[in-house]
């Protein structure tokens, strides 16, 4: 596994990647994105590790799933992708720990497994969730998934399906870690 500097280097190459190949400049992505065009910047050298709601906010104004963007950028090739090869991502902000469990492929699906720290909390913008549709399953701990105005407190086992897209938070609200699995289905 490489270092965090390595993958925040291979994400900001890759949304650079992503953003000329649609001919955007670096003002428009920020614009479609609502984040600052000097903060695209630094992530896209390589100076800044992005936080998850900002990679949910570029991964949705690029179209994109934030699994697809971070599979693009770290995953390797093939249909078999071993545990020790799936690319860890931590959040900076949070703690928030990511595995990107699926092997890079054309499938309209991917499968994410995420640790949120004790107290952590994540707010997601609808936009990045626009364009899929998915399923939360609580692995371990408890995880407190507010929907727009709908809070959703769930236990070791639960599993949610989200609504139509809007704004939500992922918290934990517990006194330990928990760790849950995502499942994407793309819609496009």
């Amino acid at each position: 596994m490489s270092d965090n500097n390595d993958i925040d280097r291979r994400i900001g190459a890759r949304i650079r990647i992503e953003r000329e190949s649609r001919g955007w400049s670096l003002t428009e992505l920020a614009t479609r994105a609502a984040v600052s065009r000097a903060m695209i910047h630094k992530v896209e050298r390589g100076d800044s590790s992005p936080t998850a709601n900002l990679m949910a906010k570029l991964s949705g104004a690029l179209g994109l799933s934030m699994s697809t963007l971070m599979a693009r950028a770290e995953a390797p090739e093939g249909r078999l992708i071993r545990k020790a090869d799936q690319p860890l991502w931590t959040d900076p902000g949070t703690g928030y720990l990511r595995r990107q469990v699926s092997p890079r492929s054309d499938l309209p699906m991917e499968i994410v497994e995420v640790t949120l720290p004790a107290g952590g909390r994540v707010p997601i913008p609808a936009s990045a969730y626009a364009f899929l549709r998915q399923l939360i399953w609580v692995l371990d701990g408890e995880l407190t998934f507010i929907e727009g105005d709908t809070r959703h407190d769930m236990r070791e086992g639960d599993c949610l399906e989200l609504g139509p897209p809007t704004d939500c938070v992922f918290a934990n609200e517990s006194d330990r870690d928990c760790t849950y699995a995502v499942t994407l289905m793309k819609l496009r």
